[in-house]
């Protein structure tokens, strides 16, 4: 067998392992990330960080919002505009909980629908 085909094999094999395994981490993953409780560190740095620059970004995104309509009233998907620029940002930034990322909190309002 020459070099070149030991490499692919053993690239393939490689690749059907790894991508065979990772479904079953990813359950435990998403697991762990729902039932893990963020940190006071992270709390802190939600509130001094991520919260101001989320309402900027909520802000910043209204006023392209609202500069932009007569474009997306024209092109028929201001719903899409508002959705992305005003309503992505508002809810990360008023109602995601304290200390989670935003993968915690779509997880943790998809338990609480079960």
């Amino acid at each position: 067998m020459s070099l070149f085909s030991r490499r692919t094999l053993s690239t393939g094999a490689f690749l059907l392992a790894t991508l065979s395994a990772t479904p079953s981490f990813a359950e435990e993953f998403m697991d762990d990330q729902v039932n893990t409780r963020p940190s006071a560190g992270a709390m802190a740095l939600d509130v001094v960080v991520a919260r101001p620059m989320l309402f900027a970004l909520t802000l910043g995104g209204t006023a392209a919002f609202v500069a932009s309509l007569p474009f997306t009233a024209l092109g028929g998907n201001v719903e899409e505009a508002a959705k992305t620029l005003v309503i992505g940002p508002a809810k990360s930034t008023f109602t995601r909980c304290m200390g989670c990322t935003a993968t915690q909190d779509a997880l943790k309002d998809r338990e609480m629908v079960k």
